[in-house]
């Protein structure tokens, strides 16, 4: 069942929906911009394998490839996990809270995204040490020479909107289990 903003009781119930649909806007430009940068990478990827399959004709791979996928990778899976948490994307095991009241899976849901908001603080936390250990060591990538800093910066680019969707979601569930009923995601 799911609830108008006139029905939803809880917390400011009108300014999570609208909180909802800016933090919706964002999660889906990241998650957009992480889809084209793995379509990138896969490209860049095809090419340099028709490179070193092709040596013999003149055509080489691209120097760094390997490099540029791992960091862009990394940078990817951070920019999708706003998007996931939002629509309640990640993996549940509802085996037996499935067949309970609906007042037990939305609050196993506001627990969940507690527990997730917890992961994504810790994530943040690691990955910012992270960065700050690279910037000041000056480490930097074996073939092109970048600086590895780069790819902690794009990761913490996700991993701050991942905190920010996670308080939202930790939100939306209080406000579904206090009004009894469940946000509809296709609103935000």
């Amino acid at each position: 069942m799911t609830a108008s903003t006139a029905e939803r009781r809880g917390i400011m119930p009108a300014a999570e929906q609208a909180f909802g649909r800016v933090v919706h806007i964002l999660c889906a430009a990241l998650a957009t911009a992480g889809g084209a940068l793995l379509a990138s990478l896969a490209v860049m990827t095809v090419v340099s394998v028709t490179g070193r399959a092709l040596t013999t004709v003149g055509l080489r791979p691209i120097t760094g490839d390997f490099e540029m996928v791992e960091v862009g990778c990394a940078v990817a899976v951070f920019s999708f996990l706003p998007w996931c948490q939002l629509k309640r994307g990640h993996v549940t095991v509802d085996l037996f809270v499935g067949l309970g009241p609906g007042w037990l899976m939305r609050l196993t849901s506001l627990v969940g995204d507690l527990v997730m908001t917890l992961i994504a603080a810790i994530l943040a936390w690691r990955l910012w040490l992270g960065m700050q250990e690279m910037l000041s060591n000056g480490q930097e990538t074996y073939l092109l020479g970048l600086p590895i800093w780069y790819g902690y910066t794009g990761g913490m680019i996700g991993a701050a909107l991942f905190i920010l969707t996670c308080l939202y979601t930790v939100w939306r569930s209080w406000n579904d289990l206090a009004s009894g009923q469940t946000a509809d995601l296709r609103l935000q």
